[in-house]
């Protein structure tokens, strides 16, 4: 029997067809118009003085911004969950065995075991007191590490640590996450944080910010010297020294930090949120987990 003769199908069109009904990309095609390798070729595929020049680039203006920015990022993700907190600032040089160590790591559980989060520089000790009483409380305890000419470590504490390599950085983290800032006796670092929490509460950049001294006898020289030189000379006005609180007792620090997180809450939402206390939690491997960012 004949074999019946197929019928012709469509067939798809020739390619040089397609390629006439394929509008032009100009974009696209500039390195095919200009002779120039592709964005990928170039990724993928270079010589040693291209591998330097790349290398150099990371230490350009341009680089260091994506890398500040970066970190702005970082320290946004991990630390925006955090609910209520108070950064907690003292010297690194207080030995364990220092009362003032006891004192910061009472004061530190006070307002764990109320319901704040503790945040501090991550180094060793009142930072670490601080910390320790954070863990002892069962709040998150925040370390907030930053790189310095010798090497650093962050105390075993820390329960969120963070990395950073610049200051305003880090620095934007204490006083963004925190509801006030609770200052132990420091040097030139602990001042620098004083300082900068009470321009920006003069300034009007922060509001209805506690800044609480512990320790009246450290802090009374540098009372006295801010009234007696500054208020005298008319530098300050006697309410900018209604910004600081100064006691001895982590009983009275807790009152402060309830009494302010009350009235902002009434302030913002027309209730007093309650105080949760959090539980303590642990990133990455290790007793720290520590996050480079």
């Amino acid at each position: 029997m004949p074999k019946r003769p197929r019928q012709p199908r469509n067939r798809p069109a020739h390619r040089s067809e397609r390629d006439q009904a394929m509008q032009p990309n100009p974009t696209l095609n500039r390195a095919v118009r200009t002779g120039q390798p592709t964005q990928d070729e170039k990724l993928f595929t270079w010589c040693e003085p291209q591998r330097e020049q790349a290398a150099a680039f990371t230490h350009s203006e341009p680089w260091r911004v994506l890398r500040i920015m970066g970190e702005f990022v970082e320290g946004f993700d991990e630390l925006a969950p955090l609910g209520p907190a108070v950064t907690v600032f003292g010297s690194a040089r207080v030995p364990a065995d220092d009362p003032m160590y006891d004192l910061c790591r009472e004061t530190a559980r006070e307002l764990a075991e109320t319901g704040f989060a503790i945040i501090t520089g991550g180094g060793p000790g009142l930072m670490e007191a601080a910390n320790r009483g954070a863990v002892e409380g069962g709040a998150v305890s925040v370390g907030c590490n930053i790189e310095l000419p010798h090497e650093q470590g962050i105390n075993p504490y820390v329960t969120v640590p963070l990395n950073f390599r610049y200051f305003f950085v880090r620095k934007t983290m204490f006083v963004k996450y925190a509801i006030g800032f609770v200052i132990f006796p420091g040097g030139f670092g602990t001042l620098d944080e004083l300082f900068e929490a009470l321009t920006l509460i003069q300034t009007g950049k922060i509001h209805n910010f506690p800044v609480i001294l512990v320790g009246s006898a450290y802090w009374q020289g540098l009372l006295d010297w801010i009234r007696g030189a500054i208020l005298a000379e008319g530098k300050i006005e006697e309410r900018e020294l209604t910004l600081l609180s100064v006691t001895d007792d982590p009983h009275e620090v807790r009152r402060l930090v309830v009494e302010h997180y009350e009235r902002e809450c009434h302030r913002k939402f027309g209730r007093i949120l309650p105080l949760k206390p959090p539980a303590a939690r642990q990133r990455g491997s290790g007793r720290n987990g520590n996050r480079d960012i």
